[in-house]
């Protein structure tokens, strides 16, 4: 029963009571060092999975007396998710240490730590039982984060707000499961996609099909079904924001691919048309939002939801090209948007204002912020040499090469919205003269600003360098044998 995946699941869940435990009894600073450990050992068995060729086709029953057979496997999507998830998890970790400092953070670290072995769960799943239980766990886990600052009103309401959307979409899942299980008697992905190939004129296959879109959307932000995001990306702690927009939105893509493309590839023709009108809503919806906010966070979030409508674009088209597209986009954007939430929370943490306009000239007094929000915000308006340009770039080209010029042409007419707004953020900060808060305000903390480098780091790096991620994302897709 016991494996490498499964130990490194065992690992993180286990760690997650303990963490409270040391939290009670020692400052935040061990609170952090007892986390980051954590992440490392457990990044460190994953990262082992990627040598070990066995674990590629390899499985581990969770549940062997469960009539549905629950287990949990790796391949190369999964090891895809999982390096975008350590990343913005380490990363939102370390910045938590000085963002919390005056409060009391044990409950924190326990539900941070659950809620990213819940993710990791969700993405080595092999069954859609799992992956439903580890789904649960994860928004369970969200909604309670997102409302931590739980003595103000907004956190309170966006996390009811949150709960309330995000249980509704469960339940939508669920409901397509149950109707997937009546039809074929099993949710083991591999023979789902078996038992289904012959069931295609069934309408009950139609239906659920449109359930696992609107319930794997709702999670992923795609209009109609995002008036949670910004609400919840407002009110929870900026290494929580960061970490919903770069990761847990990403979870929700995660599930459309692992069942649009391994369950329902034959009725592609059908899904395409349907996530092409849900792109294009969810690209322009966001853009035009983002385009008059004065809450950065706000702001950050409605484009979160722009982005959402970039990959789904991706997956409407259905290529290998634009597959790899999306899935880089995917990283790329998850790196950025913890970058410029995480600057965006160091701001808040030196001037306690949220608002674009009141830290305008901020670059004076946060030189070292203000750079790296810069670059993140000039990666935001895809500018060539930094990593948004390259995925970017293979969505649009792949819908030329697939014949859907007119998708290339809505997304670039997307992007020069989003260029508007993300230039007019780095006026703000840079150019425009400084404010009576922003010549107030004092560069952030070592341990702020060590996360922010680093995300600014790999974003260029990505951007100079892109070969290695573009490949790792093209044998991502080679692997699912589409």
């Amino acid at each position: 029963m016991f494996t490498p995946l499964l130990d490194a699941l065992l690992l993180s869940v286990l760690a997650t009571p303990l963490i409270g435990l040391i939290g009670s009894k020692v400052k935040h600073e061990k609170n952090i060092v007892a986390t980051y450990i954590t992440f490392v050992l457990s990044a460190s068995l994953v990262m082992v999975l990627m040598f070990y060729p066995q674990a590629w086709s390899s499985e581990s029953s969770l549940i062997s007396s469960s009539p549905e057979q629950s287990s949990i496997m790796v391949d190369g999507l999964s090891v895809f998710m999982t390096v975008i998830l350590f990343t913005v998890g380490i990363a939102s970790s370390v910045f938590s240490v000085k963002e919390l400092r005056s409060v009391s953070s044990t409950g924190y670290y326990t539900v941070f730590l659950g809620m990213i072995a819940a993710m990791v769960g969700v993405v080595f799943s092999e069954s859609l039982f799992t992956l439903f239980i580890f789904w649960e766990i994860m928004c369970l886990c969200s909604y309670t984060l997102v409302a931590f600052h739980k003595e103000r009103w907004e956190p309170i309401e966006a996390g009811y707000k949150y709960l309330i959307m995000s249980s509704a979409g469960s339940i939508i899942i669920l409901f397509a499961l149950s109707f997937l299980y009546g039809l074929t008697g099993t949710l083991s992905i591999p023979h789902l996609a078996a038992s289904l190939a012959s069931s295609q004129g069934n309408p009950v296959v139609y239906i659920s099909l449109l359930m696992i879109i609107a319930g794997f959307g709702l999670q992923a932000g795609m209009v109609p079904f995002h008036t949670w995001l910004p609400d919840a990306h407002m009110a929870a702690p900026s290494p929580i924001s960061a970490l919903l927009s770069g990761v847990v939105v990403k979870i929700g893509i995660y599930g459309l691919i692992r069942i649009l493309f391994e369950i329902f590839l034959p009725m592609q023709n059908a899904w395409q048309v349907v996530l092409a009108v849900f792109a294009v809503l969810t690209m322009f919806i966001g853009n035009l939002s983002a385009l008059f906010q004065d809450d950065l966070k706000r702001l950050l979030a409605y484009s979160t939801i722009a982005n959402t409508g970039y990959v789904l674009l991706g997956l409407a088209i259905g290529s290998q090209r634009a597959l790899a597209g999306s899935l880089l986009q995917m990283m790329n954007h998850a790196v950025i948007k913890a970058l410029l939430f995480l600057c965006v929370g160091a701001f808040l943490h030196s001037t306690r204002t949220r608002s674009l306009n009141e830290i305008a000239g901020i670059r004076r007094s946060m030189p070292l912020t203000s750079i790296a929000f810069s670059a993140g915000a000039l990666s935001l308006a895809t500018f060539p040499g930094l990593n948004v340009f390259w995925s970017e770039l293979m969505i649009i080209t792949a819908g030329i090469e697939s014949n859907m010029s007119i998708l290339s042409f809505l997304m670039i007419l997307n992007l020069v919205i989003s260029a508007a707004y993300a230039l007019r953020m780095i006026y703000t900060v840079a150019v425009k003269k400084a404010t009576s808060t922003s010549r107030k305000a004092k560069e952030a903390p070592m341990l702020m600003l060590l996360p922010i480098l680093s995300l600014t780091a790999i974003s260029i790096l990505i951007g100079v360098y892109p070969s290695p991620f573009i490949s790792f994302a093209e044998a991502t897709v080679t692997s699912l044998n589409l």
